[in-house]
């Protein structure tokens, strides 16, 4: 028999509730850090492959490097003097006006970079640079490797 109808079971039990599952307010940011420390690793290790075509070994110097706010031309010489605009190949007598097709509609006042291997027959990259000097391209800029003081000095 139970008195008090406390033993029955339907009473209230003080000091024991249930809690309220309430929504988490909190974002979890740790996954989303994760991916993007990952995105970081694969663009830094990325990022180098992708800046230069035509594969050159450029002379070391102690220049400073140069400031350049418009996209540049860029002419490669490789070390046998095969001459590349861009990634492709160029005839010489079609140099200048594959570099003004580059360039743009203002491709004279745009900066040109020649890049010469550093075993390139100093000829050709001389040549290079007169011709577009001569055909108007005021702004060539000789590009070096400043990762090493220059040999010999």
């Amino acid at each position: 028999m139970a008195l008090g109808g406390a033993a029955g079971g339907g009473g209230h039990v003080r000091g024991r509730r249930r809690a309220r599952k309430r929504p988490l307010s909190e974002i979890n940011v740790t996954p989303l850090v994760d991916v993007m420390l990952v995105l970081l690793i694969i663009f830094m290790i990325s990022a180098p492959l992708l800046t230069t075509g035509v594969e050159v070994e450029l002379p070391k110097t102690e220049a400073s490097a140069v400031d350049v706010t418009d996209q540049p031309v860029t002419v490669s010489i490789d070390r046998d003097g095969a001459i590349f605009v861009g990634e492709g190949g160029v005839d010489w007598n079609d140099l200048v006006a594959r570099v003004a097709r580059e360039g743009g509609a203002d491709a004279r006042d745009k900066p040109v970079f020649v890049r010469a291997d550093g075993r390139a027959p100093y000829q050709a990259v001389a040549r290079v640079m007169a011709r577009l000097s001569g055909a108007g391209f005021t702004r060539l800029n000789l590009i070096t490797d400043t990762s090493a003081p220059a040999e010999g000095g």
